[in-house]
């Protein structure tokens, strides 16, 4: 944290935790979003990863206009987003009863966080709870573009393990979720914050809530990192992925984070992540195709999971 990060803040309702990078473009647009929340018992906390352009001066205007420890300002680890987020999420001295990825050139709409917390408030303390969803897609000008892919399925561990469901723009998580990426630093070449997040709540008996509705726009420009998974072009960008071995090492970097959390798995998600490893390492595609099985990895649709099962026979996963 730096000298600029005021007092610490009170117990909020939910902290914000924003990874910023580069920023400047669309920042001011997203922070306005985020006053205009309906829940007002927040506080924000931004991680910035070396921006050269003005980000870091909007992010200083912004802790100047509220009170001592609602925003908070911290210099990122410079390791890339993911790190960025996961080390957000397990910031020493800021504590709530509920957090919020965001994005640094989205908007929010007004009732972004009180939708989410309406539904995890109703989750026992106890169980790790995550909430996320649609988007709405905008382009660089905030120009609707149309939704992210619905998915209908119930999120789950054998779904989990193959595929990202929600961004962590849509995000909102517990303590005990929080509780469960406390060994971030273990983890540096996690694929995406995201897409862990949903493997471990997963993992470890947690429960998910995909909402249909969404409450993001999600900003589409040429500085994105992660885009949209909507459209014929993005489909076609994960195929050739999938084929050319981009997906097996993505599997390669989770399946290393998720043994850190194999003590706090259910035993039943246990036997589905070691069906899947031995699905990977089989000598020949039909028992690659036969452990898959049982394993019961899964996509959300069913030439998805069609497409998963060729690929895991042929070991691209």
């Amino acid at each position: 944290m730096t000298a600029s990060a005021g007092a610490p803040p009170p117990v909020s309702k939910v902290a914000i935790l924003m990874g910023t990078c580069q920023g400047a473009s669309f920042l001011a647009e997203q922070l306005a979003s985020i006053e205009r929340q309906t829940l007002v018992d927040w506080c924000l906390v931004a991680s910035d990863d070396a921006s050269e352009d003005d980000t870091w001066t909007l992010l200083e205007d912004f802790q100047r206009r509220h009170p001592t420890g609602k925003v908070l300002l911290r210099h990122g680890p410079g390791a890339g987003f993911a790190c960025n987020f996961l080390s957000l999420a397990w910031q020493p001295g800021v504590r709530a009863r509920h957090y919020a990825f965001a994005d640094q050139d989205d908007v929010w709409e007004a009732e972004k966080l009180a939708r989410a917390l309406a539904w995890l408030d109703s989750v026992p303390a106890e169980v790790p709870a995550l909430y996320g969803g649609r988007t709405r897609l905008i382009d660089a000008a905030g120009r609707e573009l149309g939704l992210s892919p619905e998915f209908r399925n119930a999120p789950c561990f054998s779904n989990a393990l193959v595929q990202s469901i929600a961004g962590g723009n849509t995000m909102v998580f517990n303590e005990a979720a929080r509780a469960l990426l406390a060994h971030y630093e273990a983890v540096p070449h996690t694929v995406s914050h995201d897409w862990w997040i949903y493997q471990a709540v997963t993992a470890c008996g947690g429960v998910v809530r995909y909402d249909p509705t969404p409450t993001v726009r999600y900003r589409q420009h040429a500085a994105n990192l992660i885009g949209s998974n909507r459209g014929f072009g993005n489909g076609m960008s994960r195929l050739c992925r999938l084929w050319e071995g981009g997906f097996h090492a993505w599997m390669d970097c989770n399946l290393e984070a998720l043994s850190i959390l194999r003590p706090r798995m259910t035993e039943a998600n246990r036997a589905v992540l070691d069906e899947f490893m031995r699905a990977r390492v089989a000598a020949d595609p039909l028992a690659r195709l036969r452990h898959g099985l049982r394993s019961g990895v899964h996509r959300q649709t069913w030439p998805g999971t069609l497409a998963l099962r060729l690929a895991l026979a042929m070991g691209k996963v």
